[in-house]
């Protein structure tokens, strides 16, 4: 076969008999198709021992438990903003948290110019990313009516729907933070 072979997908239930299957007969390849799948199934143990970890982590956790009362919060954003914000009392002021995540525009200014580009991506980009997740799920999936939700949807109506997400991913940073340092839960309006 000079094009090589078309294994079906990784997660797919017959992957591994199929990949052996290729492997027969031809030398060499049957040894390291072992040797492949054996770590394929390694990584996939892995994983369920982390998700795992994960849920208790996030059961055992009050504060990450409010958090997910927002929606388009899940457990991975919420652990994370619970670890990058550890003690909300180093903060003043809740919107200081978005400055901390990167989530504000970036200033110059320098005389007379002064020039506001884009967001500064200053500090923890995994949960900047996270929080633009949540702020995109909240916008395209969730179905209920939020006042954030409109606030967002009308930012995109006056420009593009990537400053929508972004805006509404700095917004969800600081009632997160409001969340965690007075020890509410959402409350939708």
């Amino acid at each position: 076969m000079p094009f090589g072979v078309r294994l079906p997908r990784g997660l797919s239930p017959g992957f591994a008999e199929n990949g052996m299957a290729v492997g027969r007969g031809i030398p060499g390849l049957d040894g390291a198709m072992r040797g492949l799948l054996a770590a394929r199934d390694a990584i996939l143990k892995a994983i369920v021992a982390i998700d795992a970890d994960m849920k208790t982590l996030e059961r055992s956790s009050a504060a990450c438990r409010r958090l997910m009362t927002i929606p388009g919060v899940g457990r991975l954003t919420a652990l994370a903003f619970a670890a990058a914000i550890d003690d909300p009392g180093r903060f003043r002021r809740s919107r200081d948290v978005g400055a901390y995540l990167g989530l504000v525009p970036r200033r110059y200014q320098s005389g007379e110019i002064d020039y506001t580009g884009s967001i500064s991506k200053c500090g923890d980009g995994r949960l900047r990313t996270l929080l633009y997740e949540a702020a995109n799920v909240m916008l395209t999936r969730y179905r209920g009516s939020l006042a954030l939700k409109t606030w967002a949807l009308d930012i995109a109506r006056r420009s593009t729907m990537r400053k929508a997400r972004v805006a509404l991913a700095r917004r969800l940073a600081v009632i997160m933070f409001a969340i965690l340092k007075h020890g509410t839960e959402f409350e939708p309006a």
